[in-house]
């Protein structure tokens, strides 16, 4: 009969990224990131109560880490998720997209259930 050790661990699954990045916006972000004026650990991605559709994307320089943050390395780049706003991004893919006109960073959100007609602005559902 094979003794099991009760007090070990289980085995650990990888959880999945909150986010991902294509490999322009990783380039962008890259960037970005070397043209600061001083040092800094990544870009911080929030989520703000603003716009139209009622919430929008922020994006800053991150100096230092926050221990809530939500730290995903994702093709060479660290992004630091504010605690707040990792539920409105779970499972979202950055873009950075180029056009005759503009250009920017382009947020495909599965929560997403509506946007503004600018695109600055998104709505989840309520529970």
């Amino acid at each position: 009969m094979d003794i099991i050790d009760s007090t070990a661990a289980p085995a650990r699954r990888a959880r999945p990224k909150a986010i991902t990045l294509t490999d322009r916006a990783a380039a962008r972000v890259k960037e970005i990131i070397a043209r600061s004026d001083k040092p800094v650990v990544g870009v911080r991605l929030s989520v703000k109560n603003t716009g139209c559709a009622g919430l929008s994307y922020g994006m800053e320089y991150a100096t230092e880490t926050d221990p809530l943050d939500e730290i995903v390395e994702d093709k060479g780049v660290t992004i630091l998720i504010e605690a707040k706003a990792v539920l409105f991004l779970i499972g979202t893919e950055m873009d950075y997209e180029t056009d005759r006109f503009e250009s920017g960073f382009v947020f495909n959100n599965p929560n997403a259930v509506d946007t503004c007609g600018c695109g600055e602005s998104f709505r989840v559902e309520t529970a």
